[in-house]
C-alpha cells in the first residue's frame, strides 16, 4: 500500500485491473485505492505478470502493506523498494495484515466507515458486519443508521422510495457521488444556512485579463478566467474577517491563521470533489491560478493525493462556466461559509462620472456567500462581501498579473 499522503495511514482497494496471471506494462492502471478523502487510481511499477493478489477488493490495508507480486522477464518478482504498491519495509508484512480475522474484524474499520460511524455517534460493536470475516462496510454502517431511524432529523419525513416509470434507467451512484450526497445532505440537515449577494463589477479585472490572455495562454498552457483573481480577492478578505475562515465547534469558533482554499472541482456525472490550495493568502496571483489549475486537473484525471483534500478553511465553487446568475451553494462543514461566482455579463449599468449618473455597459457578475449562521451574521457577512467586490473592483490587477 503506497503513502497516500501524510495524514493517511490505510487504504481500500477498491478495484483490481489485473487477475493473477495477467500481463501489465509499467505505469498501466493496477488498481484504485480508497481513503475518506479521495480515490486514487495506483499505477503498475514496473512490467511483468500478476503472481500474485493478496488483497482482495473491498479489504483495508495498512501503509507499507505487500499488496502483490508482479514476476518480470525471468521469473523474479520485483523488489519492493522498487514498487509503488509496496514501502521499502513492506517485505516482511504477510497478506493476512491486510485483512482482519474474525475475531478483531469489527476493530478494523476502513477511514470511510470510522468516518461514518463517528459523524452519527454510533458504537462499531453493535454493527453487524457483512464484509469479508465479517467486517464492518460502509453499507451496514448507513443500513444501522436507517434502522435506528437517525439517519435525518426527527422532523423531517422518510424519503419517498424510487419509483421506476415504464423505459426508466437505473444508473448506479460512483463512489466519490455517494460521498457527496452524504456530506451536502448532513450540512444541509444541521447548518442554518443564508445566502447574500452582491453585484462585482470585473472592468479592472478585464482591463488585466484580456490584453494578457494570449501570452497568458502561451505561457502557461491554460487560460486566464476569471477564478484567480476572485480567489486572491477572497484570501485578502478573509485576513479582515477571520471569522469566516473558521470551522464551527459546537460551542465555539476555531479560528484558522491559514487560508487553505478548497475549490469545488464538478466531476460531471462522478460528483464533486473540493481540493485545497494550501497557505492561499501567501499566494501571489500567478501562484494562484497555477495551483487551481493544477488540482482542477490532477482532480479530473483522478490524480490527487489524500493531502490535496484536507485542511481546507475556506471553500470558492465556480458555477460562472455554466452561465448561472446566482447559486445558494451548501456550505462545505465544517467550514463556516462558501462563496458562489457565478457568470460574469456585459450589462447595462448606472455609473457617477462628473458628479453625473451615465449609463455604461460593464462586465458585472454575482458573489454569493452562503454562511453559518451560528458562526456570524448577516452584517459581518455582508462586511465581508463588500471588501471582496471592493477589491475585485480597485485593485491594481495590471500589476499583479506579472509573474
Amino acid at each position: 500500500m503506497p503513502q497516500l499522503g501524510e495524514t493517511v495511514a490505510e487504504g481500500t482497494v477498491t478495484k483490481w485491473y489485473k487477475k493473477v496471471g495477467d500481463a501489465v506494462k509499467a505505469d498501466e492502471a493496477l488498481f484504485d485505492v480508497e481513503t475518506d478523502k479521495v480515490s486514487t487510481e495506483i499505477p503498475a511499477p514496473v512490467a511483468g505478470v500478476i503472481a500474485e493478489i493478496l488483497v482482495q477488493e473491498g479489504a483495508t490495508a495498512k501503509v507499507g502493506t505487500r499488496l502483490a507480486v508482479i514476476r518480470e522477464a525471468g521469473g523474479q518478482a520485483a523488489r519492493p523498494a522498487a514498487a509503488a504498491v509496496a514501502a521499502p519495509a513492506a517485505a516482511s508484512v504477510s497478506a493476512g495484515s491486510a485483512a482482519s480475522a474474525p475475531g478483531d474484524a469489527r476493530t478494523r474499520l476502513s477511514p470511510v466507515v470510522s468516518r461514518l460511524i463517528a459523524e452519527h455517534g454510533l458504537d462499531a460493536r453493535t454493527i453487524t458486519g457483512t464484509g469479508r470475516d465479517g467486517r464492518i462496510t460502509r453499507e451496514d454502517v448507513l443500513a444501522h443508521v436507517a434502522q435506528r431511524g437517525t439517519a435525518r432529523p426527527a422532523a423531517r419525513t422518510q424519503e419517498p422510495a424510487p419509483y421506476a416509470v415504464a423505459g426508466a434507467e437505473s444508473v448506479p451512484l460512483t463512489g466519490i457521488r455517494k460521498r457527496t450526497a452524504e456530506h451536502m445532505a448532513k450540512s444541509w440537515a444541521t447548518v442554518p444556512h443564508v445566502m447574500q449577494a452582491v453585484e462585482a463589477d470585473f472592468s479592472g479585472v478585464d482591463r488585466a485579463r484580456r490584453p494578457a490572455a494570449e501570452q497568458w495562454k502561451q505561457r502557461e498552457g491554460f487560460a486566464l478566467t476569471y477564478l484567480p483573481f476572485i480567489a486572491r480577492a477572497v484570501t485578502a478578505a478573509l485576513a479582515r474577517y477571520p471569522r469566516l475562515n473558521a470551522s464551527f465547534g459546537g460551542d465555539h469558533l476555531v479560528l484558522h491563521r491559514r487560508v487553505n482554499l478548497g475549490i469545488a472541482v464538478d466531476l460531471e456525472r462522478e460528483g464533486l470533489l473540493v481540493p485545497v490550495v494550501k497557505d492561499a493568502s501567501a499566494k501571489s496571483l500567478v501562484e494562484l491560478a497555477r495551483a487551481i489549475n493544477d488540482l482542477a486537473a490532477r482532480a479530473r484525471e483522478h490524480r490527487l493525493k489524500p493531502d490535496d483534500m484536507t485542511e481546507g478553511t475556506y471553500t470558492i465553487t465556480n458555477n460562472g462556466a455554466g452561465g448561472t446568475l446566482v447559486t445558494a451553494a451548501i456550505i462545505n462543514t465544517p467550514q463556516v461559509a462558501i462563496l458562489s461566482t457565478d457568470a460574469v455579463r456585459k450589462r447595462a449599468v448606472v455609473v457617477e462620472s462628473g458628479g453625473k449618473d451615465e449609463v455604461a455597459v460593464r462586465p458585472v457578475g454575482v458573489l454569493a456567500q452562503s454562511f453559518d449562521h451560528r458562526a456570524v451574521d448577516g452584517a459581518y457577512s455582508a462586511a465581508f462581501l463588500q471588501e471582496v467586490k471592493t477589491i475585485i473592483e480597485t485593485r491594481d490587477w495590471q500589476l499583479e498579473i506579472k509573474d
